[in-house]
């Protein structure tokens, strides 16, 4: 693969990771912006290498490298955060059906001290 076509990569795993690391709606999202920003580093970073071996400009693999940086950072928080709106659907789901339990406790000591 030439130096050009690995800095290509690179950016585009970068945009893929850096925009996909927004959509926490699911956690599948966040962990597929993840893997690309990670790729995007990788490419990168080979394609600064390569490119400084063909002494070409190194611009794009620069580009893909900060993004695949800046991707990761986000698609983590992204992670987390979809994690997170998870948990709390679950602990809402719960605490909602046991305060139906607990209501009509209340209510029948509420009626018996009555």
């Amino acid at each position: 693969m030439s130096a050009k076509n690995m800095s290509v990569v690179a950016l585009v795993c970068g945009i893929i990771g850096v925009v996909g690391s927004f959509f926490i709606g699911t956690i599948i999202v966040p962990i597929i912006a993840l893997i690309a920003a990670i790729i995007g580093i990788i490419f990168g970073a080979k394609g600064m290498k390569a490119s400084k071996i063909a002494n070409e400009s190194t611009g794009l693999a620069t580009a893909g490298l900060v993004l695949g940086i800046i991707g990761t950072v986000f698609a983590v928080v992204g992670c987390i955060c979809a994690a997170c709106v998870c948990i709390t659907a679950l602990t809402v789901g719960s605490v909602t059906s046991n305060s139906d339990e607990l209501s009509s406790v209340l209510n029948s000591i509420i009626s018996s001290v009555e």
